[in-house]
């Protein structure tokens, strides 16, 4: 939408297409707690209460590379319907752990929790790109809020920060069963920006302006990502206004992720775990401190102290690691204290730019401290990036803790790896 298009609109566009719904749910329904410290960070947070006896719908299903990939869907009490993958190794029979695989902020919000799946349609790309309208299987509905259909998710993502690894897919090969989704804001869960809202055109507009003149167009995915940046600002004012975040907002949807995993079959619901990069890592650590279901996590390249952050790695970070008021229940790392899971691994990239070094080694001392028997640190010299060797680690973190319980199997992180 141009200057032009705005000054000839009569009224102005929604900033919360596809979500209108959700004021009034997140004012009807919050989340009630058993224990003091969940209830806290869930009044702090302001998480929507999740609908009770979420029933999901399978759309598809394929065998390919070892696993079997089911596409479905939910509809939560708000927004547009979760899109979701569960992959689990072919001809397992005996119940699994069950794992969720939370996807990274990014800066790409057009997809979610397809830059984990592996999809037959992956081997016939080598340029990381798709037609507008390649759907997996051809079964995945257009955008939200009258947004384009998108296509594949380009795979150069996963090159850059997964090491080209499909990791959900990768981890169902390990022997978990896997279900990754799209949360509030992304994918099947993204806002309608079409027409943008006028606060978002005008950043958009710019961005338009500054390609055009170097003579390149935004693809509909990067227009879309684009107008998705500049919107999270006003998604967050949106949230503050109805007494939620967008934090608490993203834990809801995946507290009720986590519902279904543990519904779904062939998953033993006693041995639940989650992890994620990034964004993800952070969304690993709110779920482990709302969840007792979730006996291990794993947090990569999302740890530090909130005094680290300033005054210079603020604009670093996304409204998912901001969120009003948190600092009055502790540090960032008091998160992963407040859980109940019984074993935590965090995985720090000494060189990430997006993390000053002290402030990870100060989080590492903290958590050294408060848990130390639940807690595992490793230190990588790693960009911002969740590399094979990492995942590696993790995928193995996760087998032995989500063992049955009476196993006695202990799993040895890397004593280079790993600070004390």
């Amino acid at each position: 939408m141009t200057t032009v298009d705005m000054a000839a609109t009569p009224t102005r566009p929604s900033a919360l297409a596809a979500y209108e719904d959700w004021p009034a749910y997140a004012a009807k329904h919050r989340l009630t707690a058993d224990t003091v410290e969940v209830r806290q960070l869930a009044d702090t947070l302001g998480v929507p209460a999740v609908t009770p006896d979420l029933e999901y719908t399978v759309l598809s299903e394929s065998e390919h590379d070892g696993v079997i990939t089911s596409h479905l869907q939910w509809q939560l009490g708000f927004g547009p319907a979760t899109s979701a993958w569960f992959v689990r190794p072919a001809g397992a029979t005996a119940p699994l752990p069950g794992v969720l695989a939370l996807h990274c902020h990014g800066g790409i919000k057009a997809y979610g929790a397809e830059r984990l799946v592996r999809f037959p349609h992956d081997v016939k790309r080598h340029d990381g790109g798709a037609p507008l309208g390649d759907r997996p299987g051809g079964d995945r509905p257009g955008g939200a809020g009258g947004s384009p259909v998108m296509g594949l998710p380009p795979l150069d993502i996963r090159a850059k920060l997964y090491g080209g690894r499909p990791l959900a897919t990768w981890l169902a090969r390990q022997g978990f069963a896997v279900l990754a989704h799209d949360t509030f804001m992304w994918g099947s869960r993204r806002f309608g920006l079409d027409p943008l809202p006028w606060r978002t055109a005008n950043a958009v507009n710019g961005q338009q302006a500054l390609r055009r003149e170097a003579g390149v167009e935004l693809s509909a995915a990067e227009y879309y990502d684009a107008a998705a940046a500049a919107h999270e600002e006003t998604v967050a004012k949106a949230a503050m206004l109805i007494g939620t975040s967008v934090a608490g907002t993203v834990a809801h949807d995946d507290l009720a992720a986590l519902g279904v995993l543990a519904s779904l079959p062939g998953v033993d619901a006693d041995r639940l775990g989650c992890l994620g990069f990034s964004g993800g890592g952070g969304r690993a650590m709110v779920l482990g401190a709302m969840s007792p279901r979730i006996r291990s996590y794993v947090v990569t390249c999302m740890m530090t102290t909130f005094e680290a952050l300033l005054p210079a790695y603020l604009d670093a970070h996304s409204w998912l690691l901001h969120s009003p008021g948190l600092a009055r229940l502790g540090e960032w790392p008091d998160l992963a204290i407040r859980s109940t899971a019984e074993r935590v691994l965090v995985q720090y990239a000494l060189a990430d730019p997006l993390f000053p070094e002290q402030g990870m080694r100060d989080a590492h001392q903290h958590l050294l401290q408060d848990m130390p028997d639940r807690y595992t640190g490793s230190f990588w010299q790693e960009p911002h990036v969740f590399t094979r060797a990492m995942q590696d680690e993790a995928a193995a973190f996760l087998a032995t803790a989500l063992q049955p319980r009476h196993s006695t199997t202990t799993h040895a992180p890397d004593p280079a790896r790993t600070a004390s």
